[in-house]
């Protein structure tokens, strides 16, 4: 078994960039993207982001 990881926190600049692209696509709010932005940070990233280093 091969185990894998991932560090979002080096990527959330990539991940916001798409974000972004999808709320022009699908013609998301401003209020829609902050959601989706806020929401990517406390629930994908909650524990990397205490995390330090």
């Amino acid at each position: 078994m091969e185990k894998q990881h991932f560090y979002i926190k080096k990527s959330k600049c990539i991940i916001d960039k798409i974000d972004k692209l999808l709320t022009k696509h699908y013609g998301f709010t401003a209020e829609e993207l902050d959601f989706i932005i806020n929401y990517d940070i406390k629930y994908r990233m909650g524990k990397e982001l205490n995390a330090t280093g």
